[in-house]
C-alpha cells in the first residue's frame, strides 16, 4: 500500500476546531508525529521556564510565577478583633457540664468531635498530680525538649515559692501515698513493695489465695479486651462484698469506651422489697438487672436481653458485639449464660473455680458472649471468715471450719435455723453443732460428735441457699420519696400476665421469715391486696349490671340485634363480648 493511498484515507482536520486535533501535520512536515503526540511534547516543554544567556528567568513556568493578583477583602473590623474566646466562667461550666454527662452510666457518647482536650482537662481531679503534670508537659511539648540529649529542660519545674510552700506540697504527696499503694495493688494485684516497715504479716491458709492468681487475672484482662459490654455478675446476698471495685476503676480509665452494667443473680433467695432496694441503690451508678438463673423457670431474661440488643443496635457499624460475664466466684456467671440460651452449654457446680478458662458462646447472629472464671479482687480489710462466707473457697479444704459457725450465726436469724434444722434450745455455735450431729447421726468412736463434717454441711448450706440471710440495704435506700409503693414489688405484673408469663420469679420464704419484722412488705402488699379488692369490685359491679340487663332482657323478650345495641351502651370498658350471645341464647330457650 503505497504512501498516496493513505493520504487520500486521512481525514483533512486543518480547519475545524473543537476536537482538540486541529493541529495533523501533513507528510511534508512530519508523517510520524500525530496530533497526540505533539500535544505531549507541548505539555513538556511548558513545564519549563524560559531563561536568558544570564540564566535568569524571562517567563516562567505554569504555576510557578510569584505574580498575584489584586486580593479583594471586606473591608471590617472583625478582622482585627479576637475570635473564639472563652472565658474561665464559661469553660468552668462547660467542664461541669461535660463531667455530669460522663458520669451519667445511662448516656452514651456516640460521636466525639476533634476538640482540645487539654483545655477542659482538671488536672487538680487527677489522680495523681505529678503524673498529670508530666503528662500535660509531654502533649505540649515536643517529644525532643523533654527528653533526650537536647532536652531544653535541664532542671525540675517546681510549681512553689517558698519552703512553706514546698513542705505543704511534699506533705499533700505523702498523704496520698498510701492510696495510691492500695490502688496499684487493686489493680494488678501486687503493692510495689513486698515488705514495708513497722508491718506484721499474718500467715494464713494458702487455700484462700484461690482466686488470685497471675493466670487469672490474665483471663480477665483477656476478656475485658474481647468485649464491648461488661456484665458484672453481683450476689443478691451479698452485692457489696461480690463487687470487684478495682475492675470498675481499671474501666474508667483505661477502657471508657466499654460499656458496664451490673446483673444482680440470685434474686430469688432474698425478699422482693431487698431486692428491688438494691437495684434502685446500684441502678445511679451503672445500670442493673435482677435476675434468677434458670433453664426452664428464670426472671429477668428478657429483660437482660432486650438491652444486649439495644447495644447491639447502637454499636450498628459493627459486624457483631461481645458481653463478657465477670464477677467472683460462685456467683453464677455460667449459670446466666446457660439462662440465656436456654442450655447448657457452659459447665456449671455449686462450687467455687469450676470455670477454669474463659469460653466464647454465641447468643444470636449478632451477640457473642465470654465466660470469665470467678476473680477474687485483693483487699488488706478481707479476712478469712469473708472469704468463706463469699464462697471463695471450697469447703472440703478449709481446716477447722467449725471456727466460722459463729460468723454464720451473725448473719442469720435465731428463727430461721431452728426452722432449717428443726433444733431448739442451743446457745452458742458449738452446741449447736453438737444437737445437729446427734440428730443426723455425724458421730465419731466413741460416741463425740463430728463437729468438722456438721460444721462443713452448715457452711454449704449457708452458700447454697437453704439457709434465708441477706446483707440489708443502706437505710438511705431504703426510704424514696414520691414514689408509688408498686414500685417496690419487683417484677409483680397482673395476674393475667403472671399466668401466661414462664418466667416468673419464685418466691422461697418461710412462713416465720413471712410473719418477720418485716412491716414494709406487709404494708405494700396490703396496697397490693387493697387496689386488687377495688379492681375485683368493679369486676362484680359490672358484672351485676350485665345480669340485671339479661334478665330484663329476657323478660322483655328482645330481639338478638336490640340487646347487642343496648349491650353496647354499658358504660364498661373491658366487658367480655360472650354476654350477648349467652343473653340471646337464654331468650330462645325461653
Amino acid at each position: 500500500m503505497g504512501s498516496g493511498k493513505k493520504e487520500a484515507v486521512r481525514r483533512d482536520r486543518q480547519n475545524k476546531t473543537g476536537d482538540g486535533l486541529n493541529n495533523v501535520r501533513v507528510k511534508g512536515e512530519n508523517f510520524y508525529r500525530d496530533a497526540k503526540k505533539v500535544k505531549t511534547l507541548n505539555m513538556y516543554k511548558e513545564g519549563k521556564a524560559q531563561r536568558n544567556a544570564d540564566g535568569k528567568i524571562t517567563k516562567a513556568a505554569s504555576y510557578q510565577s510569584r505574580d498575584l493578583p489584586d486580593a479583594r477583602i471586606e473591608p471590617n473590623r472583625k478582622w482585627f478583633s479576637n475570635t473564639r474566646v472563652v472565658s474561665q466562667d464559661t469553660l468552668k461550666a462547660f467542664r461541669d457540664a461535660m463531667a455530669h454527662k460522663a458520669s451519667d452510666p445511662y448516656q452514651v457518647l456516640l460521636k466525639s468531635n476533634k476538640l482540645p482536650l487539654s483545655l477542659i482537662r482538671d488536672g487538680q481531679d487527677t489522680n495523681g498530680i505529678k503524673q498529670h503534670k508530666a503528662k500535660m508537659t509531654v502533649e505540649t511539648f515536643p517529644y525532643s525538649e523533654v527528653f533526650g540529649p537536647k532536652a531544653q529542660r535541664k532542671r525540675v519545674k517546681l510549681d512553689v515559692s517558698s519552703l512553706s510552700d514546698l513542705a505543704d506540697d511534699t506533705e499533700r504527696s505523702m498523704d496520698t501515698y498510701q492510696d495510691r499503694l492500695e490502688q496499684a495493688r487493686l489493680i494488678n494485684g501486687s503493692s510495689g513493695r513486698e515488705e514495708q516497715e513497722n508491718s506484721v504479716s499474718i500467715a494464713i491458709e494458702p487455700v484462700f489465695d484461690k482466686g488470685q492468681s497471675k493466670r487469672i487475672w490474665n483471663e480477665l484482662y483477656k476478656v475485658i479486651d474481647s468485649s464491648d459490654v461488661i456484665i458484672h455478675v453481683l450476689d443478691a446476698r451479698d452485692p457489696v462484698g461480690t463487687r470487684c471495685r478495682s475492675v470498675e476503676k481499671y474501666l474508667k480509665e483505661e477502657a471508657p469506651h466499654k460499656h458496664l452494667i451490673f446483673v444482680l443473680n440470685k434474686c430469688d433467695l432474698v425478699p422482693t422489697s431487698v431486692a428491688a432496694g438494691w437495684v434502685r441503690s446500684l441502678s445511679r451508678e451503672y445500670p442493673t438487672l435482677a435476675f434468677h438463673a434458670s433453664i426452664n423457670n428464670s426472671f429477668g431474661k428478657g429483660s437482660l436481653i432486650q438491652l444486649l440488643r439495644q447495644f447491639s443496635t447502637l454499636h450498628a457499624e459493627r459486624k457483631q458485639i461481645s458481653v463478657g460475664l465477670i464477677g467472683g466466684p460462685n456467683t453464677g456467671k455460667s449459670s446466666i449464660i446457660n439462662t440465656l440460651l436456654k442450655k447448657k452449654v457452659c459447665t456449671v457446680a455449686p462450687i467455687p473455680g469450676e470455670t477454669k478458662v474463659w469460653q466464647y458462646v454465641s447468643l444470636m447472629k449478632r451477640i457473642y458472649l465470654i465466660d470469665c472464671p470467678g476473680v477474687v479482687p485483693p483487699s488488706s480489710t478481707d479476712t478469712p471468715t469473708d472469704l468463706v462466707l463469699r464462697g471463695v473457697v471450697r469447703v472440703e479444704k478449709v481446716e477447722h471450719p467449725e471456727q466460722y459457725i459463729s460468723a454464720v450465726l451473725g448473719r442469720v436469724k435465731r428463727h430461721h435455723m431452728e426452722k432449717t434444722y428443726d433444733l431448739r434450745g442451743w446457745t452458742g455455735s458449738t452446741e449447736l453443732l453438737e444437737l445437729l450431729a446427734r440428730k443426723s447421726g455425724r458421730l465419731l468412736r466413741g460416741g463425740e460428735p463430728d463437729l468438722d463434717g456438721v460444721a462443713k454441711m452448715v457452711l454449704n448450706d449457708f452458700m447454697r441457699g437453704k439457709i434465708p440471710w441477706f446483707t440489708p440495704v443502706p437505710s438511705s435506700e431504703d426510704s424514696i420519696d414520691g414514689t408509688d409503693s408498686r414500685d417496690k414489688c419487683l417484677g409483680e405484673e397482673s395476674k393475667k400476665r403472671f399466668l401466661t408469663d414462664a418466667a416468673a420469679p419464685v418466691s422461697l420464704k418461710s412462713d416465720e421469715e413471712k410473719g418477720s419484722n418485716d412491716e414494709k412488705d406487709v404494708d405494700d402488699y396490703s396496697e397490693c391486696l387493697d387496689r386488687d379488692q377495688k379492681g375485683l369490685e368493679a369486676k362484680a359491679g359490672f358484672l351485676a349490671n350485665v345480669i340485671e340487663s339479661d334478665i330484663n332482657d329476657a323478660s322483655g323478650r328482645e330481639t338478638a340485634s336490640e340487646s347487642r345495641t343496648r349491650f353496647r351502651h354499658v358504660n364498661a370498658g373491658s366487658a367480655p363480648y360472650n354476654y350477648a350471645k349467652d343473653s340471646n341464647k337464654r331468650q330462645k330457650r325461653m
